[in-house]
């Protein structure tokens, strides 16, 4: 599963990094135990057609289960919300009726008739009625919804919009739409038959086996998995998709996509080959499963899933050739992650919640795995030190562990922790055992419990297998207790003893962290490694040296996960910035350099050579980084600004570069973002509006007119923003249904040009429609932080409607608005 965090994806509300760490689960958490194994699912059939009208599902099933380790004359089945017609035990082709109860809704319970021992097959038929969309379940913060079975416009009342059905098994939903024991500690083989309409194309997990004439304008396509895997990782999907058929080591490869951007499918998915056989030959375990599909669908109520053989992509991933030219590998790295579940996660499966780490934090780390094997070490590091800066910001995560036996909801561990930090941690170790080590323990771990279940100690005894260490005190502190470091990092030169001294002070409440890690010492242009293990709260280490080193570089490699006060100089970041050779030793130069830029002209070089690095991130950074406002800044960065807006080839970073000169507010760069407005980068020409904006705002205006027929994304708002300054009732209309079509990050994108129109316009309509609109946001996305950038926009709109005539609506409207804010949960 990869979750869109709202709160990492807009940044919503800033934090300042975590500090301390309080105990890992709160007393009122309960102890989540492994599900204890009654009955062990061995074989899964499904026979399904669905009612669109009704939004029903109507299924027959056949599950063939097993007594686990005691005989038992009894079955408990997952099934939520259904309605059961029939239960049967199968016996020869005769079927004999059984008892059972289902009050609960929830928990189907079958009397067996009669005693089964450990081992001995049998098998139940079921006649049933799921119907999702009556279920009164809760979504959480990572997966917003848990109705298992999804029909996206089944009556096709939204115009444009196409009609859809699709499932989402994790953590526990696929018993909405078939009874099965709902855990992940159970692996079954599967059959499906889904009988639909002749127009749609099916897909499911494993072969289509066969595809028949069902009645008039109607199809029946069987779906066959032959090795097994866990319920939540089934999956259904039918609609009008196109299929891109690839191809890697004589498998199946496909990408499933609507019609409109299946002709960008190469460009979309086309590294997944390569991605195979990357993962194939790093692991040394080739890809286990008979094909592999990527579908994308529409609503999804997360990022992607990656259901066995068949991963289900949320329409974010869906983009036209324009849009990919803005693609980073952020965008794509959700590819490589939902590949890489294909061995973490679903060929090894996480025998509980509580250990998911096995799973996610797994599909994290090979993200960082893959960037670095395409696009280069930095590619890779900028990926993992965006992820952990993403975790590090978050106080309230600091307090749990990273295997979590103690929680509220089950969904309730797809965090922070157990992506990126879980992530991070598993960096560290690769650092610490060294490549050959380290992927000699994956491939262990994977091949003991192939097409089984594993946990965080299972990992831990196959990576001390075959490096022959006791490992136990990295996943006591990692994984089994909460929180990271927070040091400071002080430096001291004995000119009498030439001796480098180097004190790192942990400053965290709880545990001392055992951290391994190098110090580098820069003399002379020559560099010496220090190997150290920190195992003191406070310790000091110390290196005779021929000079005073111009640099000491504390964890040299850049892998620790830590808060860290670095007390350099500013003389000593800039030479780490031109000499020590990792991304990260350059971004954080680039950050210290940002902090006294106005007042140091070291700190001011060091930001504009970084205009200039190899890596387009820290070029970005740097461009972001300058602040214009500064006269003396403004000065020196104006020119290197120029020359890099007439070079740079990354659109991301020429977007950066356009949106620091368009601060400058000078007339000479009108030009400039005229030119750059006939870009093919909606990036590029939403920056350029917004710079065209700030020096000629007339002719922004009319120029946003002209782009309004192709606008998507970034220009998208750019325009609104254009109109939010300059535009009147007339254009009140764009904005307001581009906000309603945008996905959650595009509408909070648009939040403040909804907030400034509505309250400049004098018109009744449109003030209502855009406190309307902030509300809802407001309320829906509260768990998020947005109630308080929400209520500051609708207090603003009231404010400037103040002395006009539509006062007492505002002022009526907004703060209804605003007490529906505050009361919402």
């Amino acid at each position: 599963m990869k979750h869109l965090s709202l709160l990492g994806l807009l940044g919503l509300v800033a934090a300042s990094p975590a500090q301390a760490q309080a105990p890992a689960a709160k007393p009122e958490s309960p102890y989540r135990a492994s599900a204890t194994k009654v009955n062990d699912l061995v074989h899964t059939k499904l026979d399904v057609r669905f009612d669109y009208a009704k939004r029903y599902l109507y299924g027959k099933e056949w599950v063939t289960l097993k007594p686990h380790a005691y005989p038992t004359d009894s079955l408990r089945l997952d099934a939520k919300g259904m309605d059961i017609k029939a239960v049967a035990l199968v016996s020869g082709g005769q079927q004999t009726p059984l008892k059972y109860s289902y009050a609960d809704g929830l928990n189907l319970r079958i009397n067996l008739g009669r005693s089964f021992k450990p081992g001995e097959e049998y098998t139940i038929y079921l006649d049933y009625t799921s119907k999702p969309d009556e279920l009164k379940v809760k979504g959480s913060a990572a997966i917003t919804d848990a109705k298992g079975l999804y029909f996206i416009n089944p009556d096709s009342a939204v115009a444009g919009k196409p009609v859809q059905i699709w499932t989402q098994g994790e953590t526990e939903g696929s018993s909405a739409w078939f009874p099965t024991i709902d855990r992940p500690n159970q692996k079954t083989t599967e059959e499906i038959s889904m009988t639909v309409p002749a127009k749609y194309v099916t897909l499911s997990n494993g072969k289509l086996v066969s595809s028949t004439p069902a009645g008039p304008g109607l199809r029946t396509d069987t779906w066959k998995m032959d090795l097994p895997h866990s319920p939540y990782l089934f999956m259904m999907a039918v609609g009008d998709f196109k299929i891109y058929k690839d191809t890697w080591r004589g498998k199946e490869v496909n990408y499933y996509l609507e019609p409109k951007y299946a002709p960008f499918a190469k460009q979309i998915f086309g590294n997944t080959p390569d991605m195979l056989e990357f993962y194939s030959n790093r692991l040394g375990v080739e890809y286990p499963w008979n094909k592999y599909a990527q579908i994308v669908c529409r609503d999804y109520v997360s990022g992607a899933m990656e259901n066995t053989t068949a991963t289900l992509h949320g329409e974010q991933v869906q983009m036209t050739d324009r849009e990919l030219l803005d693609r980073q590998y952020s965008s794509e790295s959700v590819i490589a992650h939902e590949l890489f579940h294909q061995w973490f996660g679903d060929y090894v499966t996480a025998e509980s919640w509580s250990n998911i780490t096995v799973n996610e934090t797994m599909a994290d780390f090979s993200e960082g795995l893959y960037a670095e094997h395409k696009y280069g070490k930095d590619a890779a590091d900028a990926h993992y030190y965006t992820y952990l800066r993403r975790y590090l910001m978050s106080p309230r995560d600091a307090a749990k562990n990273l295997v979590r036996f103690h929680y509220d909801n089950q969904e309730d561990v797809f965090d922070l922790v157990s992506y990126q930090k879980g992530g991070a941690v598993m960096d560290m170790l690769r650092t610490y055992l060294g490549d050959d080590v380290f992927f000699a323990g994956l491939q262990k771990y994977l091949k003991d419990n192939a097409l089984g279940n594993g946990e965080a100690h299972q990992m831990r005894l196959a990576f001390e297998a075959v490096s022959g260490q006791d490992l136990n005190w990295f996943w006591n502190q990692w994984y089994y207790s909460p929180g990271h470091p927070v040091v400071t990092i002080d430096y001291a030169w004995d000119a009498a003893k030439k001796v480098q001294s180097v004190t790192v002070k942990q400053t965290q409440t709880g545990q001392t962290f055992q951290l391994p890690f190098t110090i580098d010492y820069y003399v002379g242009g020559k560099v010496m490694h220090q190997p150290v293990m920190m195992t003191e709260a406070t310790q000091t280490f110390t290196m005779p040296l021929a000079a005073k080193p111009e640099l000491v570089n504390v964890d040299a490699n850049k892998k620790l996960l830590w808060n860290k006060t670095d007390n350099k100089s500013a003389a000593e970041f800039a030479y780490q910035y031109s000499h020590a050779p990792m991304y990260v030793d350059r971004r954080e130069a680039v950050a210290a350099a940002a902090k006294d830029q106005t007042t140091n002209a070291a700190s001011r070089a060091v930001l504009l050579a970084a205009l200039n690095d190899k890596f387009y991130a820290i070029r970005g950074a740097a461009a972001q980084a300058l602040k214009l406002d500064d006269k003396t800044v403004a000065k020196a960065a104006a020119p290197a600004l120029r020359k890099l807006a007439a070079s740079e080839k990354n659109t991301v970073v020429l977007a950066q570069v356009l949106n620091s000169l368009a601060q400058l507010k000078d007339k000479k760069d009108e030009k400039l973002f005229n030119q750059n407005l006939n870009s093919q980068s909606y990036s590029v020409q939403a920056a350029a509006l917004k710079g065209l904006a700030a020096v000629q705002p007339a002719q922004a205006l009319t120029r946003a007119k002209a782009l309004e027929k192709d606008s998507n994304g970034a220009l998208a708002q750019a325009v609104t923003q254009a109109y939010a300054q300059g535009g009147g009732v007339a254009e009140w209309a764009y904005l307001r249904d581009k906000f309603d079509a945008g996905r959650p990050q595009t509408q909070f994108g648009m939040m403040e040009s909804i907030g400034t129109m509505a309250g400049r316009l004098n018109d009744a309509t449109a003030i209502t429609e855009g406190i309307t609109r902030l509300k809802t946001m407001g309320v829906k996305y509260k768990m998020y932080g947005a109630d308080k950038p929400v209520i500051e926009q609708l207090k603003a709109i009231a404010d400037k409607q103040a002395k006009g005539p539509n006062a007492a609506l505002a002022k009526e409207q907004t703060d209804k608005a605003i007490a529906e804010i505050e009361a919402a949960k």
